[in-house]
């Protein structure tokens, strides 16, 4: 599997303050990009967004306009996740990159990591997908993956799908194996099953149940 430096990019060079405006507006009529990296003497300073650049002047330089740049950025020691959180905070789909020493590498683009992403286990292994809920302060991600494997399955991915001031979400995804027993297990640990599967014979002996009471009622 790549490595997820293996996509950063310097197809188009970085704009430079000295540069006029224009050049930044040619580059975002010709490609989809909402920011594109902007740098002073080698050292970069911010992003153009595309938004603003279509309404300056063409004639003014990029430099004249340096407050108006947003300023994030990933370092090239970062793992994806927290690249895909880079992408995701500032709505943008480019992020460029630098190194420990500040040095500007290159970018991101946001289609790459998506694909970076398909490449992982995590996407591309079959498994199973459960959801779990459970309170904020209450739940433990070494305890889920005990709750997994000691139901003899492989955690292949755990990630936080949604949270608020109470409650947690956790999205499991493991190998295939006894989906029946983990979702029993979990609720013996007191964690709600979001999602729905078609294995839970805890909520089809609550079916099976209700169908029968309707049955009786109807008689």
């Amino acid at each position: 599997m790549n490595e997820i430096t293996d996509y950063i990019t310097q197809e188009i060079n970085a704009l430079t303050v000295t540069d006029v405006v224009e050049k930044a507006q040619d580059i975002f009529l010709n490609l989809p990009f909402s920011h594109f990296p902007v740098l002073e003497d080698g050292v970069y300073i911010g992003c153009a967004n595309a938004e603003d650049i279509d309404l300056l002047d063409p004639d003014k330089k990029i430099g004249e306009f340096r407050f108006n740049f947003d300023r994030f950025f990933v370092r090239n020691t970062m793992n994806w996740l927290d690249v895909l959180e880079v992408f995701a905070k500032n709505e943008t789909n480019l992020v460029p990159v630098l190194d420990d020493k500040n040095t500007y590498l290159g970018y991101y683009e946001m289609e790459d990591i998506i694909r970076f992403f398909h490449e992982t286990p995590f996407l591309r292994e079959d498994g199973g997908i459960i959801v779990v809920e459970k309170g904020l302060r209450d739940y433990s991600m070494g305890e889920i993956a005990q709750i997994v494997e000691s139901n003899n399955a492989k955690l292949l991915g755990a990630f936080i799908s949604y949270t608020d001031v109470n409650k947690v979400q956790i999205t499991i995804k493991m190998s295939l194996g006894g989906m029946n027993e983990i979702i029993q297990t979990f609720r013996r640990y007191n964690y709600d099953i979001i999602s729905e599967h078609q294995e839970d014979a805890y909520l089809n002996n609550l079916k099976d149940r209700s169908d029968y009471l309707d049955k009786y009622l109807n008689i």
